[in-house]
């Protein structure tokens, strides 16, 4: 089923999201909201959505990037379903880069990630999941997993002045910003 995807200025956005019990992983409940969160995400063409995004505060998150519309600069990502994920950075350097959000439309924005970063949870099925994910694609994981802690990329950005409408970014920023993720890729894969 499709739901509905909160939108900034929704006090639902700023909750922390509570552990899901590993024993319920199984469950009709949590295998019908990831099925939600998987149709909703592709149907609004996202690279990913967290659970707190339609308003249910469990610490489930989604990512899917194959030849995105919106994000034709990503690298792809296979279909990844995170429950009571953790993640931890791997380098000291970051990147500077544009993200947008489901939850905050036809905006980007500049955020700092950290380009190296090891996620540790469980998929849908229950099973312990332990990846290294690099460049462009950390940062895809470490967004969603901000909306697990009630936070948005607009909370991240360091300078405000990068945010810009959709149609201003494809005009002034675009092509230079592709430019960057290739950069990116090329230093630290994806």
């Amino acid at each position: 089923m499709i739901r509905a995807i909160l939108q900034i200025g929704n006090p639902a956005l700023r909750q922390v999201a509570d552990p899901v019990d590993v024993s319920q992983i199984q469950s009709d409940e949590i295998q019908a909201l990831i099925d939600d969160l998987i149709e909703t995400m592709r149907d609004a063409n996202g690279a990913g959505l967290a659970s707190t995004q339609i308003a249910v505060h469990k610490r489930i998150c989604v990512i899917e990037v194959k030849k995105n519309p919106r994000y034709p600069y990503k690298p792809d990502i296979p279909l990844t379903v995170l429950i009571n994920p953790k993640v931890t950075f791997l380098t000291e350097d970051r990147i500077n880069v544009f993200e947008g959000c489901l939850s905050v439309p036809n905006m980007r924005g500049k955020v700092d990630r950290c380009p190296e970063i090891q996620i540790e949870g469980y998929d849908r099925e229950g099973n312990n999941v332990s990846f290294i994910s690099k460049g462009i694609s950390a940062g895809t994981f470490q967004h969603e997993l901000d909306h697990l802690d009630g936070l948005i990329y607009t909370d991240r950005m360091a300078d405000s002045s990068s945010l810009t409408t959709i149609e201003e970014f494809a005009e002034h920023y675009e092509d230079g910003f592709k430019q960057q993720v290739i950069s990116i890729v090329e230093r630290y894969g994806s």
